[in-house]
């Protein structure tokens, strides 16, 4: 029997994911400078996912 695609190892997962869990969101805030040290870590504001492009492959020339 074979397995089913969408049971394969999530490392594999391309798709940038739209929640950040907790521990992510604080980096994110403390690069942003927007973190407070002993702020508490409930109730964190929202912080936007930067999704990232892949570009497509540059097609060769003659010259080169």
């Amino acid at each position: 029997m074979s397995l089913d695609p969408s049971l394969k190892a999530s490392s594999k997962m391309r798709r940038t994911r739209n929640v950040l869990k907790r521990g992510e969101r604080i980096a994110f805030l403390k690069a942003e400078d927007r973190w407070i040290e002993g702020q508490s870590p409930v109730g964190l504001p929202k912080v936007r996912v930067i999704r990232t492009v892949i570009g497509k492959k540059k097609k060769k020339t003659k010259d080169e």
